[in-house]
């Protein structure tokens, strides 16, 4: 999903129950009546937006995302959606580790994750605990 600002545009991948909350629907659904509706042409074809997807525009939402090291030193400008928040949520961040910190975005954007399997996660802290936890190898 690309997501614009007044300044900025950015590329959320939604995944499991984020994607769900937001489109109302399983990705699942969403793939099967893409392929419904245009059979066998190819990824490559230019298709109508899914209907799920078309009542989010305009909508205002807030998300908690996963950033990994990549996020900052790819050359993908993605970030994954773990959870959908209420607006009212306060900000916070929250590293793997579980160390818990209030944050401006600012202070998150210069706040980098050094270790390349470390992750950040930018959401309230009640809302992460009741998220499941990202698996991560060694």
């Amino acid at each position: 999903m690309s997501v614009y600002d007044n300044s900025e545009q950015a590329v959320f991948v939604l995944l499991g129950e984020a994607g769900r909350e937001l489109t109302g629907k399983p990705a699942s659904e969403l793939v099967r009546s893409y392929f419904e509706a245009n059979g066998n042409e190819g990824v490559n074809l230019e298709a109508p937006v899914p209907e799920a997807l078309i009542s989010t525009i305009g909508q205002k939402h807030k998300f908690c995302v996963k950033v990994i090291e990549h996020n900052f030193s790819g050359k993908t400008r993605s970030l994954t959606v773990t959870k959908i928040l209420p607006l009212d949520t306060s900000p916070a961040t929250v590293s793997s580790e579980d160390n818990q910190t209030t944050a401006t975005s600012k202070e998150t954007s210069e706040n980098r994750v050094d270790s390349a399997d470390g992750s950040k996660r930018t959401c309230d802290s009640s809302e992460l605990e009741r998220a499941k936890r990202p698996k991560c190898g060694n």
